[in-house]
């Protein structure tokens, strides 16, 4: 099938191009419903994220992206909707309340999500608040495992308005999973998930067989 094929293709150059590594750190790469959660500083997050994980997970994974980005041009429809199986959703645009949500959708059909609850590209230092959503999905379907992501170096490799990927040495920091606590509020919930997030930029890459 030339999507699969083209899957393969993709997540073999992007870490090659990146010299992408993966760091499992507080989780393993098992083949279960997952949503994963990183830092957002360029357009290559979500590719390097799921080029990153084994091909029978990436197979389920589904990248939560920007329509105005992806959904634009010929090839970059193609990849996004057929080969990576993105999600698009328009930035600072308001869903009507009457239609079903895409991203819950996707986790009832047993599909994982890469999400970036930023909501737009940070400068690859500080996180800016999460927004909601990540809550509400990790409340909805509390059997699916909310992984927090660091991705090192990746505003570096494409910065904003790139074309090209820049020779840069990237990675992906994966924590141990956040679950929402007993009487959690959604506030708690979300600042927990952040500093998780962020502890994972400060610790030292160890790349796991």
């Amino acid at each position: 099938m030339l999507e699969t094929t083209a899957a393969r293709v993709i997540a073999r150059s992007t870490k090659l191009f990146t010299g992408g590594t993966a760091h499992w750190k507080g989780c393993r790469p098992e083949n279960r419903q997952r949503i994963f959660v990183a830092n957002h500083t360029s357009h290559l997050d979500f590719v390097l994220l799921w080029a990153m994980l084994p091909a029978e997970v990436r197979r389920r994974t589904r990248p939560v992206a920007a329509a105005d980005y992806w959904d634009r041009g010929v090839v970059r429809r193609y990849l996004a909707r057929r080969v990576f199986r993105a999600i698009l959703v328009r930035r600072g645009g308001t869903r009507d309340p009457r239609e079903p949500d895409p991203m819950l959708e996707a986790l009832q059909h047993g599909d994982s999500l890469i999400l970036f609850p930023e909501g737009t590209r940070g400068d690859g230092g500080q996180l800016l608040a999460f927004k909601s959503g990540v809550f509400h999905l990790a409340a909805a379907r509390p059997e699916a495992e909310v992984i927090p992501v660091w991705l090192n170096n990746l505003h570096r490799a494409m910065p904003k308005g790139a074309f090209l990927i820049a020779p840069m040495i990237c990675s992906a920091n994966f924590g141990e999973p956040v679950g929402i606590a007993a009487n959690e509020s959604k506030q708690q919930f979300l600042a927990r998930l952040q500093d998780a997030v962020l502890d994972l930029a400060r610790v030292a890459p160890r790349a796991e067989k």
